[in-house]
């Protein structure tokens, strides 16, 4: 099992989340539900904490970029003040809590109403303290403070990783040249794709090995990267069977260059997996083969770190267990999460796939 554990969260406020209240994950979390439930917006949150946390603060910036506070805020400001957080991640010493509450200031910007942070021991009986950061700060202070356990709770929160390879437009970075010393991790967008494909065969041939014999099976006519540096910079190349030609990135599919990027991801040392992994809409342009590949794969992951997907793919949960499902529905104007009843489920389970069920609407998550 992981060393480290996202125990539960409670987000309040967070565009469509009215409120999660100590949401407690599985190892396996399939986010399901009909167009406009909120399974983006529930990933995306952590991507907005992604942000926040960010050394050089871009909270501001990323309010920004969505918009502005008011359309960040559920159903905007008039109904909702502020956004509420709490997050909890265990380790085998104990809990690394951070809380926070960011409000509305005008023109149209958040600023923490509060922002604190805790740790508990393992063998600590009563009501363990917070410790406060301050209030109406507009950036993170927790980046900021050097002592242990604020740092360590950091830490732990930016191995809660967003990926998501949507962008594979002809400008999009992967299928550019990138800088080859840049390949320690994959990029939360695959930008560096081939840089990090380029250290794994230098470095972790194992891995990389496993890697290409998985893009085979989805893609048999696959043979090898060709991967070597150009003044410093490394291009996305392979080789195909019966062929000499080369190919590059700006020649492949969207299709194949996301397989290819889920897959590098998915099979790469299991020790450079984050501690919680996202994954939004991954089957967007695969094969059904390529999506039960990379289903075997976050299955695999699943044992290494915890893992939440959020998909419309029925052939994506067909591969999974009713329990490792969360269903998404909107009740009124605000998205309502809940796990299936597998024990009440039990007959239908006889009869139908994972998949199935949900198809028929037999435990919510359809339109």
């Amino acid at each position: 099992m992981p060393d480290i554990k996202l125990k539960s969260f409670t987000i309040k406020g967070y565009k469509t989340i009215k409120a999660i209240e100590n949401f407690e994950p599985q190892p396996i979390n399939i986010l399901i539900g009909p167009n406009g439930a909120g399974k983006s917006n529930f990933i995306s949150f952590f991507k907005f904490l992604s942000w926040m946390l960010n050394s050089d603060g871009k909270l501001q910036e990323h309010v920004a970029y969505l918009g502005g506070a008011n359309d960040i805020l559920h159903d905007g400001v008039d109904i909702t003040k502020s956004i509420d957080a709490e997050i909890s991640i265990e380790t085998k010493t104990g809990l690394n809590e951070y809380k926070f509450s960011l409000m509305f200031a005008k023109p149209d910007n958040l600023v923490f109403k509060e922002e604190k942070y805790r740790f508990i021991k393992n063998e600590f009986i009563g009501e363990a303290k917070w410790s406060s950061c301050g209030v109406g700060h507009q950036e993170a202070k927790l980046p900021q403070i050097e002592t242990a356990t604020p740092t360590t709770i950091l830490n732990l929160l930016r191995k809660l990783i967003v990926y998501q390879f949507h962008n594979t437009s002809d400008t999009a970075a992967m299928r550019l040249k990138w800088s080859q010393a840049d390949g320690r991790w994959l990029k939360q967008n695959g930008d560096n794709l081939g840089s990090f494909l380029y250290r794994l065969q230098n470095e972790e041939k194992a891995y990389y090995t496993r890697i290409v014999k998985y893009i085979r099976l989805v893609l048999p006519f696959f043979d090898d990267f060709d991967l070597y540096p150009e003044f410093g910079q490394i291009l996305l190349r392979w080789k195909e069977k019966g062929t000499s030609k080369v190919f590059n990135a700006g020649q492949a599919s969207d299709g194949m260059l996301r397989t290819i990027a889920l897959i590098s991801l998915l099979a790469q040392n299991p020790k450079d997996l984050p501690a919680v992994l996202f994954l939004d809409e991954p089957e967007l342009g695969l094969h059904p083969s390529a999506i039960d590949a990379v289903a075997g794969l976050i299955k695999a992951a699943s044992s290494h770190c915890q893992v939440f997907v959020a998909t419309q793919s029925i052939s994506l949960v067909n591969n999974f267990e009713l329990e490792d499902l969360v269903v998404i529905d909107r009740k009124g104007r605000s998205s309502e999460y809940q796990r299936p009843d597998s024990e009440s489920l039990q007959a239908y389970l006889e009869e139908f796939s994972t998949g199935q069920i949900w198809e028929k609407n037999i435990i919510g998550g359809r339109p």
